[in-house]
């Protein structure tokens, strides 16, 4: 996988040193090498959601993302997320076995920062390629729009 090297890696606001090799997976840097347990491993396939962060504000697979292609961008996990879409999620009970939450909460982020007043319709497109096991998708959507109808910080 290549020697390891020096890298600086830009992470909820704070620049960050680490050793690792550039082709290594994001996933396993944020959770091992940074101690930010609340991105998950799901399916390590880019096909289940639970692994998503935001990279530049775009939600993206963090388990199929190498190392070097974070470098020079802002990723943002789930521990950087503001408190109000976590307390919306927490209101509407949509956080029921915490498997998909943590990816939900990131695309759910990503869409309110490119679209403040989505529709119902407009969350589920965003939330489309996450899977969830409890069957909590409607309390999920309820708690993107609760987010939204939320007044900024």
């Amino acid at each position: 996988m290549g020697a390891p090297v020096i890298h600086q890696l830009r992470v909820n606001g704070q620049t960050q040193t680490l050793k690792a090799s550039p082709q290594a997976r994001l996933l396993d840097v944020l959770r091992d090498d940074l101690g930010l347990k609340g991105t998950r491993f799901g399916c390590g396939a880019n096909a289940c959601g639970a692994c998503h962060v935001l990279l530049d504000g775009r939600s993206v697979a963090a388990c199929d993302t190498p190392l070097w292609a974070a470098q020079g961008h802002e990723v943002t996990t789930v521990e950087g997320l503001p408190a109000r879409l976590r307390q919306a999620f927490e209101a509407e009970g949509a956080a029921q076995c915490g498997y998909c939450s943590s990816g939900m909460l990131i695309s759910a982020a990503a869409l309110l920062q490119a679209t403040p007043q989505p529709t119902a319709t407009q969350v589920r497109q965003a939330l489309d390629g996450h899977l969830c096991r409890c069957g909590a998708h409607n309390r999920i959507v309820r708690a993107v729009l609760r987010a939204a109808a939320a007044p900024s910080p």
